[in-house]
């Protein structure tokens, strides 16, 4: 291989490498602006003309942010939307994804909780040197429930930890991280 053919493969490997943590980097986004309800992230999360499917229900992306948001605060306390195994097929300015997602949702009673264990399958699309997402289909796999009593049991809360918080209050808004605010805590 010549220094040229070299270089011209380094320069293909970096823009793949860039490209994927872009889509990555986008997804995740999606799932924190979802535990903290950051309307402005997650709408930003998709294209203007993006859709996200959740069963029966068809968003555009700017009005999903608002119903998820409502359904969410309908139906938990907290969760928290964790994206594990992630596959991704770029094609030029179009990716095709898969994303497992695991969302723990503390149910409205403090004492129950549910746990969703599905995949987002998507289509994201670079337009303007952006990855966003044209159309997102969410799949369930798995739903359980469970006791979450031990979250108000005294040997718990005299730990003090930290908890989530649904606007820019939560502690992951803290940029430079200190000790000198304090948290909201259990």
């Amino acid at each position: 291989m010549t220094a040229i053919n070299e270089l011209e493969q380094l320069k293909k490997d970096v823009k793949y490498l860039m490209d994927r943590t872009a889509i990555m980097d986008c997804i995740a986004r999606h799932a924190r602006a979802h535990d903290r309800f950051d309307v402005e992230m997650l709408t930003a999360a998709y294209h203007p003309d993006g859709v996200d499917e959740h069963g029966y229900v068809l968003n555009d992306g700017p009005a999903y942010a608002k119903w998820a948001n409502a359904v969410h605060a309908a139906g938990a306390q907290l969760h928290t939307h964790n994206i594990t195994t992630h596959t991704c097929e770029i094609d030029g300015d179009t990716a095709h994804c898969e994303s497992y997602v695991i969302v723990a949702l503390l149910n409205k009673d403090g004492e129950t909780a549910r746990f969703i264990s599905g995949r987002y399958i998507d289509r994201l699309e670079c337009r303007n040197g952006e990855w966003k997402i044209a159309l997102r289909r969410s799949t369930v796999d798995v739903l359980l429930a469970g006791d979450a009593s031990i979250l108000k049991a005294p040997s718990f809360r005299e730990q003090g930890y930290s908890k989530g918080l649904r606007d820019k209050r939560d502690v992951s808004y803290q940029i430079p991280l200190s000790l000198d605010e304090t948290p909201a805590r259990w």
